[in-house]
């Protein structure tokens, strides 16, 4: 007779306890006989001794226990090593109990060798109460840690499935899904508002994470991911199930409204109405389990300005600016389209940026009409100043393009000779004032930059010009250590979230508009300049002008550079 988990067990008995917790577990009846098996070892080494290399069997199919006591035959050098008397971490000792040095044993057994085992049956022994919890506490842990590796090996190759499941418990608006086979938490942030599950109601969420924990898998349950809707479109729509149809992005505001971009594969099949369905059955469908939630189903278009007039649906969208680099868009609607663009509480074009990862500032036609009449304005009164010529000529220049005295200055001279008005004699003079204007500026940012403390070494970096160089000054960059040390995003600015607003922090020369690559370039030549860093083998190609930039430029540089130092 053998006592497991206070209960007195014969063979059988021991066999149908273990059939009856594999099953109840849904584990394999072979991990819970070997945690039978760990849990009377440790109960015989209590009792015999923890010395002892005892050792259990159980018959699987007859239940029969054998205990029995194992010794080794090993090497006589064996634990004799530098360090073994004084027990030293990760060095084997000799174990009187469990082994037998090959001299000894050959003395009694001729055929010794090391290696061998001398095996003793020991005879069975009643558990006390301290060895029955302990075996209790062995099978439950075993058991235990069975269950939570089955329940992970489960689950883990189910993330972005749908699953039914019963309510278990709700604590502090987190409800605990009994799966059947595992639980699953449905945290609040990740139900749908408003929502509110009682204990045994029935839940339909999806998997959007397993983890691995040290209190046993958890398997994390949602009703506001984007994967959930797009799942409900699979199973109500059978083309998005056999792949005719793509969801290529989701973007929600649980319980309030969606969308939805789609794209067909094969162009006999319209994808917004399959999604839509017969008199919007199928979209009904959705929105039922959704409590309501409006989804407004998307044509996705591989063109990003068509896709973000889509996006911005049932908004009209009369012009799109994008910036790339950026990743911001400008839209111009009409204005009395401004409200429905920007939607209740700014939603739709939340939910529009999410859906095509772009950051999107809307404006309505008056307002961009007035920011290209300012703009024009100013350009206007800077050529009038710069060029000292009156407003008609001014005016005809920004109308040609000019947008700054270094156009007009080092263009060459017959596109300026061109203009309706205009001759030869006019362009030479309209030059030689803007190049008088230049230098003249040029001198002030000299000065200026001196002023400020800003050491000539900077000067030396290639790319740095004046105006750069005040710059750095008024924000405390004044050596070429200074410059070093920055990056980019100092030099052009970046957006960071602010009370869950975008807010854009300004850069260094933030008014001078250097794409990332070229900012990063003028810190890397600072880095070699100072020994932080060695060249790069493209950096000798580089003549002095940054790729991409027109040659005006490249020459006014050299007038706020070189040729004033």
């Amino acid at each position: 007779m053998t006592t497991i988990s206070g209960i007195s067990a014969n063979r059988q008995e021991l066999l149908l306890i273990a059939d009856a917790v594999a099953r109840e577990k849904s584990i394999e009846r072979e991990i819970v006989i070997e945690a039978i098996e760990e849990a009377i070892q440790k109960a015989a080494r209590t009792r015999y001794g923890a010395e002892h290399d005892i050792r259990v069997k159980m018959d699987p199919k007859t239940g029969e226990t054998t205990i029995t006591r194992v010794v080794t035959v090993v090497d006589d050098d064996f634990g004799a090593g530098v360090g073994a008397a004084e027990g030293e971490e990760g060095v084997e000792t000799f174990n009187d109990y469990a082994q037998r040095r090959l001299s000894d044993a050959l003395k009694t057994d001729p055929e010794a060798e090391v290696g061998k085992t001398y095996v003793e049956t020991l005879p069975p022994f009643d558990f006390g109460r301290v060895q029955t919890q302990m075996a209790r506490q062995v099978v439950m842990g075993k058991v235990r840690e069975a269950e939570r590796e089955r329940q992970y090996e489960e689950f883990k190759d189910r993330v972005g499935e749908i699953v039914n499941g019963v309510a278990k418990r709700v604590e502090y608006g987190n409800v605990i899904v009994d799966l059947g086979r595992g639980e699953g938490i449905m945290r609040r942030d990740q139900s749908i508002p408003r929502e509110a599950f009682q204990v045994g109601d029935r839940v339909r969420a999806y998997i959007y994470d397993v983890r691995r924990e040290a209190k046993g898998p958890q398997i994390m349950l949602s009703r506001a991911h984007g994967g959930f809707m797009a799942k409900l479109f699979a199973q109500e729509v059978p083309e998005v199930y056999d792949g005719v149809i793509e969801i290529r992005a989701v973007a929600r505001d649980p319980g309030s409204r969606a969308k939805m971009a789609v794209v067909s594969n094969d162009s006999s099949i319209d994808p917004v109405g399959a999604c839509v369905g017969m008199r919007g059955s199928r979209v009904q469908a959705v929105v039922a389990e959704l409590q309501g939630e409006k989804i407004d189903i998307i044509q996705w278009n591989p063109d990003e300005a068509t896709f973000l007039v889509n996006a911005l649906a049932p908004a009209e969208v009369t012009k799109v600016v994008m910036d790339e680099e950026d990743e911001r868009v400008e839209v111009v609607v009409p204005d009395e389209q401004l409200s429905l663009a920007i939607g209740r509480r700014g939603q739709n074009v939340r939910l529009a940026s999410q859906l095509t990862g772009w950051q999107i500032d809307i404006m309505t036609e008056s307002q961009e009409s007035e920011r290209r009449q300012r703009e024009f304005a100013e350009r206007t009164a800077m050529f009038q100043e710069a060029l000292d010529v009156d407003e008609v000529i001014a005016q005809l220049l920004v109308t040609e393009g000019f947008a700054s005295v270094e156009d007009v200055a080092y263009v060459d001279p017959g596109e300026i000779a061109s203009i309706e008005g205009f001759d030869e004699d006019t362009a030479e003079e309209l030059q030689a004032r803007a190049r008088d204007y230049l230098d003249k500026e040029a001198a002030e940012y000299d000065a200026r930059r001196r002023e400020l403390g800003v050491e000539d070494a900077l000067l030396e970096i290639e790319g740095v010009t004046l105006p750069m160089t005040v710059a750095f000054g008024e924000n405390e960059v004044k050596t070429v250590e200074d410059l070093a040390g920055l990056v980019p995003d100092d030099i052009r600015g970046y957006y960071e979230t602010k009370n869950g607003e975008r807010v854009r922090e300004p850069g260094i020369l933030e008014s001078m508009e250097l794409s990332a690559e070229d900012a990063e370039r003028l810190i890397m030549r600072a880095r070699v300049a100072v020994g932080w860093i060695e060249a790069p083998p493209e950096e000798e190609e580089v003549e002095g002008e940054f790729e991409g930039e027109p040659e005006p430029y490249d020459e006014a540089a050299a007038v706020f550079g070189d040729s004033q130092r």
